[in-house]
């Protein structure tokens, strides 16, 4: 097994396992928190890593669990963690980690059970990527067609829902809220002899409908799409796959996939209305996980998104090396604008700012699909990590950083102010690691100025995780 000491003095402490799991009603709490802050942050993260006879490979194995600083409207601050009962926790428990399978960490199979995997129901619920709200339920979520639903208050696991298994096999942990129809949009791929893309939008744990659908014969990994009024747009990474290969090689899921440059990225539109695919583009090679927005610009599209010169980037993430201190100071991606020319076949490409960006957020209830200005995100500052926080203006590149020399901070999460006009009134929050003190905090941001107004103390370190959501109460 690999595992990080709890008394690491770097960033390495974020891949630390942390499987305490508790309820703390108020927080020791600098500054002030805004007595309209009611509800609470909820983040997902991989916390444990390592079991009794072996560890996971990659970071995206790691068990997820919940946790959730909530605000009261008083100035004081909860904490809480949970893990997700899930099949995979349990099995990973009583095998010693031997029955983890994941996105890059496979249990020693049978051909039989391989294919069975693949091409039947038995995927991972271990959602540990991203959570959003589902009709009346929040769910958790990853990139199989499995969300975890849970109590957003106790943070207790309900039950599984499997619905969106109707579509595929693979599946994404950044759906759309469509405001106006109040729809959830997604989209998966259906993996077999005659594979399939399928655009599918759901109302709550039980309906669902297919909006688009179209053949592929090597899918593409993709771990996020956009979304316009008119538009589903699907960009396919040079990163594919050869279905049966999946189903019967000997290797870990994403180890199937090649990296393809000569394919180019490939965007898809797909109208929404009718399901027809109104065009596609071509963009020099680049691999994205994060889409930024996307809106019309009459017959044009455009896209901003986080793009890496290749897929070397999940190689990177590998557990080992992570934990081992290399060098990962390209680990942010390059924000870019793709604009989509009605009458064009090749996607025009151009830096957004002069400087990287991963996991970014933008005020997504107001402006998702729509002109915008604003996005914040992770940069790594030269680290070996993703390290501050910047808030980029997209209309002309300039920026705005927070930074401190023991922190290292997680996704900013914006919460608008009740009532607000402008496009940044409002706070970004995020859960930063401070190395010095050995434990996270939540880092409460004003977003217009970007300048620390609170911060809440966890009672011990919280590992690196992916993504978040802010539920209002």
């Amino acid at each position: 097994m690999s595992i990080v000491s709890s008394t690491q003095t770097d960033h390495r402490l974020g891949f630390a396992d942390q499987t305490e799991e508790v309820r703390i009603d108020s927080v020791p709490v600098t500054g002030e928190v805004p007595a309209w802050l009611t509800g609470g942050l909820v983040r997902v993260t991989p916390a444990q890593m390592d079991f009794e006879r072996r560890s996971v490979s990659h970071w995206f194995d790691g068990m997820a669990m919940l946790n959730r600083f909530g605000f009261d409207g008083t100035g004081g601050v909860s904490y809480a963690s949970r893990f997700l009962d899930t099949d995979a926790r349990r099995r990973a428990l009583a095998t010693g980690g031997a029955a983890i399978s994941g996105f890059a960490t496979d249990p020693c199979r049978s051909l039989f059970q391989r294919v069975q995997s693949v091409f039947s129901p038995e995927l991972t619920d271990n959602a540990n990527v991203n959570l959003s709200k589902l009709g009346d339920e929040y769910v958790a979520m990853t990139e199989t067609p499995m969300a975890v639903a849970f109590d957003a208050e106790t943070l207790a696991t309900t039950r599984i829902d499997r619905e969106a298994m109707r579509f595929g096999q693979i599946t994404t942990a950044h759906p759309h809220l469509d405001g106006e129809t109040g729809e959830f949009i997604n989209f998966s791929a259906h993996m077999g002899p005659r594979s399939q893309y399928k655009v599918y939008a759901r109302t709550d744990g039980t309906s669902s409908r297919v909006v688009a659908s179209m053949p592929v014969r090597e899918p593409a990994y993709m771990h996020s799409f956009a979304l316009t009024p008119r538009y589903a747009l699907l960009l396919e990474n040079p990163l594919v796959v050869n279905p049966i290969k999946l189903a019967v090689g000997g290797r870990a899921f994403i180890h199937n996939y090649k990296w393809k440059p000569e394919l180019g990225v490939r965007i898809h539109a797909f109208d929404r209305k009718t399901g027809a695919l109104a065009r596609t583009w071509v963009a020099d090679p680049f691999f994205v996980f994060h889409t930024i927005n996307a809106f019309e610009d009459g017959d044009d599209v455009v896209i901003d998104l986080c793009a890496y010169p290749d897929a070397s980037i999940i190689e990177l993430l590998e557990l080992d090396r992570l934990r081992g201190g290399d060098d990962h100071s390209d680990l942010s991606a390059q924000p870019v604008r793709l604009t989509l020319r009605a009458g064009a076949g090749r996607a025009e490409v151009r830096d957004l700012a002069d400087l990287t960006m991963e996991l970014p957020q933008i005020n997504y209830r107001r402006f998702n699909g729509k002109p915008y200005r604003y996005v914040y995100g992770g940069n790594s500052s030269g680290e070996v990590f993703l390290k501050r926080l910047v808030k980029i203006d997209v209309t002309d590149g300039s920026h705005v950083a927070w930074d401190e020399p023991s922190a290292w901070a997680g996704e900013p999460v914006f919460v608008p102010r009740p009532g607000a006009e402008a496009e940044d009134d409002g706070v970004v929050l995020s859960v930063v690691l401070d190395v010095e003190a050995g434990r996270s905090f939540l880092l409460v941001l004003d977003a217009a100025s970007f300048t620390e107004i609170a911060r809440a103390e966890a009672p011990h370190h919280i590992p690196f995780g992916f993504h978040g959501q802010f539920f209002s109460a």
